[in-house]
């Protein structure tokens, strides 16, 4: 529970969670669907594993600068004192769980052929869910923590069922 020290127990508004969970949340339903996506292509895994590294890097790095920009921008709308360092710190979180987490989806196709690593990746993605909902429930010693584990995993996995659905449909 080291990286849960990042966050505040006791903040209205906690920057760091929020970037925490949705970076996790995020990377693992947006990695494991393009994953899918282009695996079903019948590309390499090296290719696989190269387009998932990109991914991971740059929507990462999009997605803690867009963090830090819409923090500063918040602080500033809402005439509060512009603090760049917790701006700067919220950023960093969300692009080391974006890039962290992508790799739980992205690892099965370092180590099965493509048809299993699919099957593999997104059980792994929806175990992370569940395990975020569960943990964070657990953390901050909200009520039903099974409960807020199972809607993690049912909202991020319809999101990732809706995106397999959207790539067979429309396969070349």
């Amino acid at each position: 529970m080291g990286i849960f020290r990042l966050f505040h127990r006791h903040a209205k508004r906690d920057t760091n969670l929020r970037n925490f969970i949705f970076g996790i949340e995020d990377s693992l339903v947006s990695t494991v669907g393009l994953l899918a996506g282009i695996a079903a292509a019948d590309l390499s895994s090296s290719a696989i594993i190269t387009t998932g590294l990109v991914l991971i890097v740059v929507e990462g790095l999009s997605m803690g600068i867009g963090s830090f920009l819409t923090e500063e921008t918040s602080e500033e709308m809402s005439g509060d004192r512009v603090q760049p360092a917790k701006a700067a710190m919220g950023g960093i979180v969300m692009l080391f769980s974006y890039c962290i987490a992508g790799l739980l989806p992205l690892a099965p196709y370092a180590f099965f052929p493509a048809k299993i690593a699919i099957s593999v990746s997104v059980t792994l993605s929806l175990l992370g869910l569940f395990s975020l909902g569960l943990g964070t429930s657990l953390y901050y010693h909200r009520p039903n923590p099974i409960l807020r584990g199972i809607k993690m995993l049912l909202l991020g996995g319809l999101a990732v069922g809706i995106g397999m659905l959207v790539g067979k449909l429309f396969h070349v």
